[in-house]
Formats: structure tokens, sequence, C-alpha cells
């Protein structure tokens, strides 16, 4: 199993910290974790390695946040691809349209993911932070903001 570097996990969380639009961020396992601002249900972004790839996440216990997520898309009629797209173009990536895959994963978590195309700390904090911009308005993500 390849070693992660620790210095590259630092400088990813260094820029989710600056950007402050997280409720916090640790390193965590080797990967960066970040705990949705807001969110109606407790909901996580992370960059890591997972079988020779880094990854771009949004991973979340609960099954109504998720499809909050789903019926916010299907009812706006856009694809998570393009609204992703338009945010890494915003935190300036330029490559091409990447995919997201959307599933309930081995550890029972709902899970949006895209696939990081390099990895080095610039690339993952883009896909990191362009991660939260697309997914901040969607369903349920802001509904802890109207609790009182």
């Amino acid at each position: 199993m390849p070693q992660i570097d620790s210095d590259l996990l630092a400088s990813i969380a260094k820029s989710a910290r600056h950007a402050g639009v997280f409720a916090s961020v640790e390193v965590d396992g080797g990967r960066v974790v970040c705990r949705a601002e807001g969110s109606g249900e407790p909901a996580f972004y992370r960059v890591g390695e997972d079988g020779g790839a880094w990854w771009a996440e949004l991973v979340m216990r609960d099954r109504w946040l998720s499809e909050s997520i789903e019926a916010t898309l299907m009812h706006a009629g856009d694809s998570i691809e393009e609204l992703l797209d338009e945010e890494l173009a915003d935190v300036g990536y330029d490559g091409p349209t990447p995919k997201v895959e959307h599933f309930r994963s081995d550890d029972m978590l709902f899970t949006f993911r895209t696939r990081i195309p390099s990895a080095d700390a610039v690339t993952a904090a883009r896909f990191l932070l362009a991660y939260e911009q697309c997914f901040r308005n969607l369903g349920d993500m802001e509904a802890g903001d109207d609790e009182g």
C-alpha cells in the first residue's frame, strides 16, 4: 500500500481552511475531511486516495439528504457534471468535464465522488473547493442555517 504524502494532505487542508467555507477541516486516515457548513444533516467533503486514484467526495449517512440533492438536480434539469464543471472553472481548473459517481459505499455512506486527474495539492484543493461550491445550494445542504 503506497504511503500517503502528509505534506500534500497538509497543503490541501491549509487551502481548505483558508477558504473559510467549511465548519471544520482535519487530516484523518490519509485524507482531508471537511465538515459541511450549515448542512441539514452531517455531511463531509473529502479528498484522498482510493484504489490508486485521488478523489474528491461528498459523503453523508443520511439517505434523505442525498435524495434531497438528487431531487433538486432533477427539478432544475441540470446535470451534476455541468454544475461541477462550472465551479471548477471558477476555481481555476482548465481540464475536461469530470464524471460524478453517486452510490452507497461499503461503509454505508451516500457518496458523490469525482476522480482528480493529478495528485498535486493545487488540483486537489481546487476539486475540493469546487465540490463545496457545487453542492452548497443543492437539496438540504443549507438547511442547518434555518435551525435555531
